[in-house]
């Protein structure tokens, strides 16, 4: 099946398929908080770092990477830039967990070089948000999906018109783990989802943000938007920017 089996020895499929260009967009005032910021399928990173360059959130550092070009089941194996492969956006999908790590191990070492004193988070749309939802499991978690250990030490995620992969295994993700329920119980997660989504279903996105919260994330906000389909809109963004500012502390719009 398609990617996973080029991979060597249970290591990561980041081994056979090559992450595009990274753009990155840098605070206009003191840097105070990192973000990486992931695309949605067949995207790359050049689009969401400029609109991302229009938002009043001067303390932050956007890293806007882009996916592999990989073939997507969802597709009939026509490639496509994506985190990981899906091959169909329901709740009974399987979940591809080794390209998963991947995407979450290349968010992490995009993160691994800022400066200690900086807030770190995690953010997408559609497939983006997902995979930045995963790396958020991955960190309350303190590991990967395959075990190994989770370096970066995130503050917050954000996830637009997107799902929680691998739901069904979360609670036992993170049964056993002493830290989990601490990190759980304090991690904000800001969700938001149109309501006249026809790609990513709306109830796929209010099941996810149910599920984090019945596993003990007790910071969850979810935000419905009537009307909206799968895009976004400046009530959205508006509402990412208060939330930010707000969970990083940040000093507002003052530059």
């Amino acid at each position: 099946m398609s990617f996973a089996a080029s991979s060597v020895g249970g290591r990561s499929a980041a081994t056979a398929y090559e992450f595009g260009r990274t753009y990155v967009v840098r605070p206009k005032g003191k840097h105070q908080a990192t973000i990486v910021w992931l695309h949605g399928l067949g995207d790359n990173g050049s689009s969401w770092s400029q609109l991302l360059e229009t938002i009043p959130l001067p303390n932050i550092k956007w890293i806007c990477p882009t996916a592999p070009t990989r073939p997507m089941s969802l597709f009939g194996g026509f490639p496509s830039t994506a985190w990981f492969d899906v091959a169909e956006l329901s709740e009974e999908a399987p979940d591809d967990l080794e390209g998963l790590d991947a995407s979450a191990a290349h968010v992490a070492n995009l993160l691994s070089t800022e400066p200690t004193d900086i807030k770190l988070g995690v953010g997408g749309f559609s497939m983006g948000a997902a995979t930045a939802l995963y790396s958020a499991s991955c960190f309350t978690a303190g590991k990967y999906g395959n075990g190994n250990a989770y370096p970066a030490n995130i503050s917050a995620a954000v996830g637009l018109s997107g799902w929680l992969p691998c739901s069904k295994t979360l609670s036992n993700k993170l049964q056993g783990v002493d830290e989990a329920t601490r990190r759980a119980q304090s991690f904000p997660i800001l969700m938001c989802h149109g309501k006249g989504d026809d790609v990513v279903p709306y109830k796929f996105g209010e099941k996810s943000s149910k599920c984090l919260t019945s596993n003990g994330f007790q910071d969850v906000t979810f935000k419905a938007y009537n009307g909206l389909g799968h895009y976004t809109i400046p009530e959205e963004t508006d509402d990412v920017c208060a939330w930010l500012t707000s969970k990083l502390g940040l000093e507002g719009n003052a530059a």
